[in-house]
């Protein structure tokens, strides 16, 4: 597969992530009052309509809004900055690699299409067990979470000489 096909496919996993990370939370903000709670799966989970100002898990939500358009932005330009460098020092054959980068990039742009819109990301899916709430997330978050799993998970079989090494473009 060419070069180009490979980016096409990359980039539609991307914008197909945010799409659907920004359709469910349209969906979710058009249908329910801001912290309803929908159970799904009873004692299990729920949808619930949750505006997040903070980082994962609520970290700096009592910081000022200042302080945190700062904090998001440079954290966005340096993640941005290093994904898009792992991306390029994979091998053009490392699938796993790739479609890891293309959910983590699409699940930050979700997310930073919330922070840019309304200051704070919009939350609504909720696990939890006998009172203890897992935070809740969204799709975005999902997307992130699982293409790093899957990216450190890649990394560790290669290094454990699994599978090829990532090489270094000249």
């Amino acid at each position: 597969m060419g070069a180009a096909a490979r980016y096409v496919i990359l980039t539609m996993v991307s914008l197909g992530t945010v799409m659907l990370d920004q359709a469910s939370k349209a969906h979710i903000m058009q249908t329910m009052r801001l912290h309803e709670s929908i159970p799904v799966i009873p004692n299990f989970f729920s949808l619930t309509y949750i505006r997040n100002p903070g980082a994962a898990f609520g970290i700096l939500a009592s910081s000022s809004n200042g302080f945190r358009l700062l904090f998001f932005g440079f954290t966005s330009l340096f993640a941005l900055a290093l994904l898009g460098t792992i991306f390029f020092r994979l091998r053009q054959d490392d699938w796993v690699g790739h479609l890891s980068i293309a959910g983590i990039l699409g699940g930050a742009i979700g997310n930073l299409l919330d922070r840019l819109r309304y200051g704070e990301v919009i939350d609504f899916l909720d696990f939890y067990l006998q009172g203890y709430h897992w935070p809740a997330f969204n799709v975005a978050d999902a997307a992130i979470s699982v293409g790093v799993f899957f990216l450190i998970f890649h990394f560790a079989v290669e290094k454990s000489g699994q599978a090829g090494p990532v090489h270094e473009q000249s």
